[in-house]
């Protein structure tokens, strides 16, 4: 898991808490199939690559898990297209 990301599967969200506040990122569980549909951070959060850290951590758990992952939140369709490494995990 990525340093700091706790998967909240109850919530359906990958979990960064700082002191500032809980940075998330959402998905429902469509069959093997993540849909990520929301990021989050804080204003005071922003700029420090945490969305990026809690979109590598639902990747990395999609990997292990065999699950694609579809990304509905416009942020994580952009991470993707920055990250070729995970496009046979991408379910458009």
């Amino acid at each position: 898991m990525v340093d700091g990301v706790t998967h909240n599967a109850q919530a359906g969200r990958f979990e960064l808490r700082m002191e500032g506040g809980l940075c998330r990122a959402d998905y429902r569980l469509d069959g093997a199939v993540m849909n990520v549909h929301h990021t989050e951070v804080p204003p005071a959060l922003e700029g420090r690559g945490l969305a990026s850290k809690l979109v590598l951590a639902v990747f990395e758990h999609a990997r292990r898990h065999a699950l694609r992952v579809r990304p509905s939140c416009s942020y994580v369709r952009a991470w993707t297209r920055r990250h070729p490494e995970v496009a046979d995990l991408v379910e458009l």
